[in-house]
């Protein structure tokens, strides 16, 4: 009888054979940036493993914004997350940064003063990030959220909602009030291994019952 395998979620690849999938969270290092286990990012031009460079832009320890990421993610290639420091504050007559070069101009003024501070990024669990999609400063993504390939999303995403184009706009919700309610309830992504690996059947046929059960 073969041993049962438990699935690992401290290692890198997941996958033999295959370095363009990792499992983001023990690629990671800054301790701005919190992902939970088995969400996997895939990069066909670069290193997975480059993803803090890559992916995550404009993302200043002197801000103090967080990238927070939930559990069993899907994240494709290209996917960016754009932070605040990358905006120009509005509320000026000018766009212009000068506290940027504050050293140039005014040794008084805060760099955080050349941009306004949406706040953190955070996506849920069980989302799917589509090929090239954007996700800007302070943006939510609920649990079970879909964005589309290229989307650029500038606004909260409700849970099991699909999202797609320039900038993102609501597609549909992925099931019923009540599927969405029982599944929020439910949180299966909390769940220890053992008891996800027993229930897996029921989780991808979408056997309610036996989840609420």
């Amino acid at each position: 009888m073969l041993e049962k395998h438990i699935p690992n979620p401290d290692i890198i690849y997941p996958r033999q054979n295959d370095k363009s999938t990792c499992y983001l969270k023990n690629v990671v290092k800054k301790s701005n940036v919190n992902i939970g286990d088995f969400t996997f990012y895939n990069d066909f031009y670069n290193s997975p493993e480059e993803f803090e460079k890559n992916n995550i832009l404009y993302h200043y320890p002197i801000n103090g914004d967080k990238l927070i990421i939930g559990k069993f993610c899907s994240i494709a290639c290209g996917a960016k997350f754009i932070f605040n420091s990358a905006n120009h504050t509005l509320s000026s007559c000018t766009t212009f940064p000068f506290p940027i070069f504050y050293e140039e101009w005014d040794k008084t003024i805060k760099v955080t003063e050349a941009w306004d501070n949406k706040g953190d990024i955070v996506v849920g669990n069980d989302v799917w990030i589509g090929f090239d999609a954007i996700i800007m400063a302070g943006v939510h993504i609920g649990d079970g959220a879909i964005i589309g390939t290229r989307a650029v999303v500038t606004k909260d995403v409700p849970p099991y909602t699909i999202v797609g184009g320039v900038p993102a706009k609501k597609i549909r919700q992925r099931f019923d009030d009540t599927i969405v309610k029982d599944l929020l309830e439910i949180k299966w992504w909390d769940w220890s291994i053992e008891k996800i690996q027993s229930n897996l059947t029921a989780i991808r046929k979408m056997d309610i019952e036996k989840l609420k059960s």
